[in-house]
Parts: structure tokens; sequence; C-alpha cells
């Protein structure tokens, strides 16, 4: 059987053309800073990062089809290291120690992680004899993605932490049992529920619940206890999340989920961001005000406009419509991403794949909900589109690679047979 490598063009396509709306939108949101060509200021750095990533995607198709795999473990490590570093040298950006200074560039650790983590994950659950029945398996692949987590959290930046949720569903890919899902957004209910109406309030209607439940079920014995445990653990789950939320969370924290939930309204402060936001989105109405004509792009209502918000300036500039074009993108792409890790002959590349179109997704719902006031802001880039080197960098590599292991797939096969 013939070995052929080939690059899935489909893919690529749809990372050129994420890459050139990301490149346009930093340049409009940027042009009244100093960057009056395409060339200059934070969009040329941009195009500067995704030149670096498309060598990087050439030295990537160049190396050995099971190099990954062979040094999967190590690539882990040394980020995590890396991580530690920062926690030791890192320079503070906007309240988070997460960043380390390389001259007149600065570099973001946590947005590698996610890389290397993935290659960790991959590793692990690929290895033989590796069940998510067998208790010491689970703990060693939470171990694998709480780590990076716990020590990003440690820098001051909860909102990349977060993103390594998103291991969750690779998990449930591979044999979790969905009850770890249903379980999590269970808290998620309560934690909404309890903010929103009290940790009291909650408590009797879990009370009122389970009086109910056993008027019904008296007769079973069996079911008395584990209803009792489990509104139990309820109600001592929302006395924990009111606990966290007084005093652990920071004060711009617990704001910004007051305002996502519509606690309180706060325009000018912990809300501004977001209500400008949606003001600028919402101005764009069908077909945008049209390219470098925004009113709020260009009155720097929005900080952060080029990063977090850049949806924004899209939604502004280009209306529903380069709205939906954008997000249907990122959509295909994910789902490009899902039918090359199907295709995988090897199980470690499949797990690898489909821990990028999982981290891809959760940007994306994360990124998007927040700009439209559905996500409380946790400042995360939208892939391939919002400005940062560090970001544009470990999602390219991060993309080249998983387009290098679909590439040489007919390698695995041959190794199958052979």
């Amino acid at each position: 059987m013939e070995s052929k490598s080939r690059i899935d063009i489909i893919s690529l396509f749809l990372f050129i053309c994420i890459a050139a709306i990301g490149v346009a939108s930093v340049y409009s949101a940027t042009s009244e800073q100093g960057a009056y060509t395409l060339l200059e200021g934070r969009s040329g750095k941009q195009l500067m990062w995704f030149g670096v990533s498309a060598f990087l995607g050439i030295v990537i198709f160049l190396l050995n089809a099971n190099f990954f795999e062979v040094f999967s473990w190590y690539f882990y490590v040394a980020l995590m290291l890396l991580l530690v570093v920062v926690l030791v040298i890192g320079a503070d950006i906007n309240g988070a120690r997460s960043w380390i200074r390389v001259g007149s560039f600065s570099i973001q650790p946590s947005e590698f992680a996610k890389y290397g983590t993935a290659f960790a994950v991959a590793s692990l659950l690929s290895s033989i004899g590796v069940s998510f029945e067998k208790r010491n398996d689970l703990l060693k692949m939470l171990g694998v993605i709480l780590l990076p987590a716990i020590l990003i959290i440690l820098q001051g930046d909860t909102g990349s932490a977060l993103v390594f949720s998103s291991f969750v569903l690779v998990f449930y890919r591979e044999g979790l049992t969905p009850l770890i899902l249903i379980l999590g957004l269970v808290v998620v209910f309560i934690f909404v529920v309890t903010l929103v109406y009290g940790g009291v309030y909650f408590s009797i209607g879990v009370l009122v619940i389970l009086l109910v439940f056993y008027a019904f079920t008296y007769t079973n014995k069996n079911l008395l206890v584990p209803s009792i445990t489990i509104a139990v653990l309820a109600i001592l789950l929302s006395m924990s999340v009111q606990f966290l939320f007084t005093n652990i969370l920071q004060e711009h924290q617990k704001k910004r989920i007051q305002v996502t939930l519509n606690l309180i309204e706060d325009n000018r402060g912990a809300g501004y961001n977001v209500n400008q936001s949606k003001i600028a989105i919402g101005s764009g109405g069908a077909t945008g005000k049209g390219f470098l004509n925004g009113s709020h792009t260009k009155g720097n209502f929005i900080p952060e406009q080029e990063t977090d918000f850049i949806f924004c300036t899209i939604g502004e500039e280009g209306g529903w419509v380069m709205s939906s074009l954008t997000i249907a993108l990122l959509v295909a792409f994910i789902l490009r991403l899902y039918h090359l890790a199907s295709r995988a002959k090897k199980k470690f590349k499949r797990i690898f794949i489909f821990s990028l179109a999982s981290i891809i997704f959760f940007h994306l719902m994360v990124n998007v909900g927040m700009t439209i006031g559905l996500m409380p802001v946790i400042g995360i880039p939208l892939p391939l589109v919002s400005y940062g080197g560090s970001s544009i960098l470990a999602f390219s590599i991060f993309i080249f690679t998983a387009l290098k292991m679909d590439a040489t797939r007919d390698e695995d096969l041959i190794s199958i047979y052979s």
C-alpha cells in the first residue's frame, strides 16, 4: 500500500478565512491608534504572528509522523514547568501574573499549556488498559487537566483556567459516563439559582420537593435514604456556593457574574464593556455600518476591543451577516476537526484532534457569549480572530499539528497491516 501524506485543504481554507477576518477586524479596531495601513500597528503584528505560524507549520510537516506521540509527555512537563516559572518571574498585566517578557514581546504560557495538555490526555487515554472505570486511571486523567488549571488560577487568570474544563468533552467522547456531564450541569444550575434566589430559598425549595417526592413514594423504603442524601448534598452545595461567592471570588468577579445574571445594573463599572459591546453589535443591524465605519469602534468606547471583545467590531461593521459568517466559519472548522478525528487510524491522534475541536468550541461559546451578555466576562480570545501573539501561535501550532496527524493517517494504516 502506497503511503500518502497530504494536508486537508478544507481545514486549511477555513483557517485562512478565519485568520483573514481576524487581521481585518484587528486593523479596524486599532486603526485610530496609529495603524494607518494593514502592515502597521497591531494588525501588522497579527500578520507577523501568522507568518511565524506558517513557518512553524512547515517545520511541523517536516517532522516524523510519530514525533509528537513519542515526545508527548515531554511537551506536557516542559509547559507545566513554564507555568511554574511564570509564578516566579512573570510580569503582571491587567491583574494577572501570566506573562513572560522577552524583549519587547510578551509570551503567555497558559495559551501553550492547552497544547501540551492535549498531548498528555491523548497519550494517557490511548495507553493500553486505561479505563474510566478504574478509579486510579480516572484520577490520573483529572490530575492531568487540573494541574495546569490550578497553576493558571494561581497566576490570577481564572478565565484561561476554565478552558481546561473542555477536556471533559474529550473524556465523554472516549467513554466517560454521561452522569459526570449531568452532574456538572446540576452544579451550574444550583450555582445560578442560589445566586438569583438565595441559599435559604433554594434550601426551602429542595425540602418541599423532597416532601412531595416522599408523599408519592413513601411505600418504597429503598428510595428514602438516597433521596434524603441527594437533598442534603444539594443544600450543602448551595451553602458552599454562597460561601465561595462571598469569601473567595474577587469583587470584580462577583460583579461580572451579577451583571450577567441581571442581579445588578452597573453600566459604568463591571457591566460597562458588555453594555457597550451590545450597543455596538445591535447598532450594526443586518449588514453593518461598513468596514472602518463603526462609531463605537472608532470612538474607543470598548476597552480590549481588539482582544476579548473583537466580535463587537465584527458585529458593528459587518452586521448580522458578517457576525453569522464568522461564527459559521468557526463552527464549520470545529465540525471539520471532528471529521478529521473520526477518520484517524490511531487513538492517540483521534483524541488529540478532538481535544483541539473541544477547546475551540469552548472559546467560541464563551467569547461570543460574553460579548452579547450571555456569559460572564472571563477574558478568553476568539480563536484566530482576537489580537495576541501567544494565542495566534498556540492555536496555529495546535492546528498544524492536528493537520500533520491527519495527513499521515495512511502511514498509520500501513503500520496496522504490516
